[in-house]
């Protein structure tokens, strides 16, 4: 008995994912238009600011809600075989996933105030965050769309430019560390980080929303899939 390939909708878990990472980015964006963080300077000050508000719960609730799609759509595509359960994409994607939390459970250091353990934590978190998401699509989009080479191609793109904002930031530390202005200073550091995450978010969407996806079926079950 032979496999064949046919094409079936795609899982709801994956649109489930979508829209739950959907619903995290408009919750950030929304925070920037709430009188209580309105005044918080997108060009200049990091996402994470807003943690140190009285909204940080919205905050909160925004990560959570974009690290649980990124975990159940990653997850969709380890059942239906599209990604191995052990794979670069998959440890890419749980680093990022586990970094999110991290980012919430160790809130944004006030640095005016001084340094802190639970700061730095969460520098780290961020930084591995935001160079996890993009190499996790990266390496899950050839797996993913084996038979759309348009479609890899754009999340692909997308991928390399998140890492490329990424990029950004660790040219303006190299420019500090040999006598430069002081690196979040020396770019528009919320800028840059927003559009970084923006980028990486869209990915990740064009990752999660295949119109179609391929389903293994035997030569037996073709007519039935047909009808």
């Amino acid at each position: 008995m032979t496999t064949s390939q046919v094409t079936g909708r795609s899982p709801l878990a994956l649109l489930a994912a979508v829209v739950s990472v959907a619903g995290g980015a408009l919750l950030i964006l929304l925070l920037q238009v709430l009188p209580a963080t309105s005044d918080i300077s997108p060009v200049r000050r990091t996402i994470s600011e807003y943690a140190l508000s009285e909204n940080k719960w919205i905050f909160d609730v925004a990560v959570l809600l974009v690290a649980f799609g990124s975990a159940i759509g990653f997850g969709a595509l380890i059942r239906r075989k599209h990604l191995p359960a052990l794979s670069a994409a998959s440890v890419f994607c749980a680093l990022w996933t586990a970094s999110l939390v991290v980012i919430v459970a160790f809130p944004k250091n006030n640095w005016a105030i001084g340094p802190s353990t639970g700061g730095t934590v969460h520098r780290i978190a961020s930084v591995v965050a935001f160079a996890c998401l993009p190499l996790a699509v990266w390496f899950a989009a050839k797996a993913v769309f084996p038979s759309s080479p348009a479609r890899r191609a754009v999340t692909r793109v997308l991928a390399v430019a998140a890492l490329a904002w990424f990029g950004v930031i660790l040219g303006a530390i190299v420019v500090s560390m040999n006598g430069g202005r002081p690196w979040w200073q020396a770019i528009p550091l919320g800028l840059v980080e927003r559009a970084m995450a923006l980028t990486g978010l869209i990915a990740l969407a064009s990752l999660l929303i295949p119109a179609r996806v391929p389903v293994p079926v035997t030569e037996s079950e073709a007519p039935r899939v047909a009808s």
